[in-house]
């Protein structure tokens, strides 16, 4: 089978969908304003480098900040990159989330580091998870969908938003607990989703309360026998992919009746694989991080 090639040019559908900017304004920039210079095709077809799309992130950024594109289109590329960086020490979310796509895009950690450094100068990480990481994945599921950015891209980026949620956790683990009971986090069989999950994890640690985190691919046999350490458990997990629609009703059920029904304890899940089932007394959903970081 053969895999899907990591894209150094891009499509001005591409360009669209990493960029926000619709194609027909893209096109009226380029022509009216001479902001990129595409390649073409011999079929006449455009096709833009990483310097345009850069480039392109960039002008969105001034542009909907209230810089006029013909006053953009007088300035130089590093002009544009200065002013650019003006506005990240200003706070500036949609900056911060372009920046984090050139990084993911490029696989430039660098970048990454250092647009989240720049960042955690005037926001506490939780609030750069929430306000920008979460929105972030979000688009990041838009361009896998219309095949953007391959997996290899997708896990670059994920991965080192895991290692910025893993720094805070060692930070906080140590502390003390504010309660008996042990909050038990994991993902069902075939699910590796764990951005979210982890997050929660960081969560509860800073909430006092005891998490134990054990990431993707839990059997729930073996979930049993970790149950039976503790005097009082809560589970939490997050269903994206896994179990299936279809399955997810069945897998709760089992679920319930070896985890739950004997001590009377809960479940508190996540994921969009989980909002479309029957409703089970031990078994309690949310829409979102938030939503669950609250409740729990």
């Amino acid at each position: 089978m053969s895999q899907k090639a990591i894209k150094s040019e891009f499509s001005i559908k591409d360009l669209e969908n990493l960029s926000g900017v619709k194609a027909h304004t893209i096109r009226i920039w380029e022509k009216r304003y001479n902001l990129l210079q595409p390649n073409r095709s011999d079929t006449n077809i455009r096709n833009y480098d990483l310097n345009n799309l850069t480039k392109l992130l960039n002008v969105s950024i001034l542009n909907a900040h209230g810089f006029k594109i013909s006053k953009i289109a007088d300035l130089g590329e590093d002009e544009i990159m200065q002013k650019v960086k003006e506005l990240v020490i200003s706070n500036n979310t949609h900056h911060a989330i372009n920046a984090f796509k050139i990084a993911m895009v490029t696989f430039d950690s660098e970048l990454f580091d250092r647009t989240y450094n720049q960042l955690l100068t005037q926001h506490s990480f939780r609030e750069i998870f929430l306000e920008i990481f979460v929105e972030l994945l979000q688009q990041m599921g838009y361009l896998w969908q219309t095949k953007t950015i391959t997996p290899a891209q997708e896990h670059f980026i994920s991965t080192l938003i895991k290692q910025k949620i893993l720094i805070n956790v060692e930070r906080i683990q140590n502390g003390g607990h504010r309660s008996d009971k042990t909050y038990i986090l994991f993902l069902p069989v075939n699910e590796i989703h764990d951005i979210g999950l982890l997050y929660i994890h960081f969560e509860l640690l800073l909430k006092g309360l005891k998490s134990i985190y054990l990431g993707s691919s839990v059997p729930i046999d073996n979930l049993a026998e970790t149950q039976k350490i503790f005097k009082k458990t809560e589970f939490v997990s997050y269903f994206t992919v896994e179990p299936s629609i279809e399955t997810v009703e069945e897998y709760l059920q089992e679920f319930d009746q070896v985890i739950l029904q004997e001590r009377g304890e809960k479940l508190h899940l996540l994921g969009k694989n989980a909002m479309n089932t029957a409703s089970l007394k031990n078994v309690i959903k949310y829409q979102s991080i938030p939503e669950a970081i609250e409740s729990i």
